[in-house]
């Protein structure tokens, strides 16, 4: 499992985990400010992206066997967690199955399960993940050869992910990736996800359209779920769907913001994580 782990490093610890393409090097604040904040911060490439080797049939529970052991190997205890877009979902799964090592969750502009009756889940989703999720659960083989391909073009041209994205953005996610400073962080994160191919983010996609492995009800630490009003990749009736499951989940929609305002809010609920 390859880590990265910025900030204080005797800081509060707080495990921020990527979307779907993701990877450790995904946008977040710089280590100078999370230094000033009191934060160590720790990503890791989910199996098969970046540095991570696959495993292949994993579920979205898996997470928190693997933010067990490197806790583990940090000797560290006590952790907050936060999950963007794909990560939302293995962030829930680490507070449902690790509840004496999870003070607090924060998912931004997360999924709900799957295949749940009180939800339309494709209801205002954007074309180009309707037809990724969709495919996940009827043809995995054509599933895998439009993410084979994507990958592949994502290697040579890293912006070519977003510039393909950006045809079904909403215009406040488009004014977040117009600037430079982020839309330069996103396309590194998607080259280094990418680099040694798809396989992670195949396994993201048909880990978060099966069963995830773990009970929402579980959950017992304080959740915060924020989500961009006008989000069409992960839409804001996901959040919804997520807070009627979640006993302790306090909800904050924003107008004005759609999926990648994740990376705006991102400062703020690692302020909240880390005042535990």
């Amino acid at each position: 499992m390859t880590v990265e782990i910025t900030g204080k490093p005797d800081g509060v610890p707080i495990f921020l985990l990527h979307g779907t393409p993701g990877s450790r090097s995904g946008p977040k604040p710089r280590s100078g400010v999370l230094y000033r904040y009191g934060i160590r911060l720790i990503s890791y490439d989910r199996p098969g992206y970046g540095g991570s080797t696959p495993h292949p049939g994993r579920t979205v529970a898996d997470a928190a066997e693997d933010i067990a052991a490197i806790a583990a190997d940090l000797d560290i205890y006590r952790f907050s967690v936060v999950g963007r877009s794909g990560g939302g979902p293995h962030a829930l799964a680490c507070a449902a199955l690790l509840p004496h090592a999870v003070t607090r969750t924060a998912v931004l502009v997360g999924f709900a399960r799957p295949d749940v009756p009180d939800l339309e889940w494709f209801s205002g989703m954007a074309a180009s993940n309707v037809r990724d999720f969709a495919a996940a659960s009827d043809d995995r083989l054509l599933l895998m050869e439009r993410l084979r391909a994507q990958a592949a073009r994502t290697r040579r041209d890293p912006e070519s992910l977003l510039t393909q994205l950006e045809t079904d953005m909403t215009w406040p996610d488009r004014r977040v990736v117009r600037d430079l400073a982020i839309r330069r962080l996103i396309a590194q994160a998607y080259r280094e996800a990418l680099r040694s191919g798809p396989q992670g983010w195949i396994d993201d996609v048909l880990a978060l359209r099966r069963d995830w492995g773990f009970n929402l009800s579980a959950i017992t630490a304080p959740v915060r779920l924020w989500h961009g009003e006008q989000d069409n990749f992960a839409p804001v009736s996901h959040t919804m769907w997520l807070a009627r499951q979640i006993h302790t989940a306090e909800v904050h929609v924003q107008p004005g913001a759609a999926h990648f305002g994740a990376v705006e809010i991102l400062p703020e609920m690692l302020e909240w994580l880390s005042n535990w």
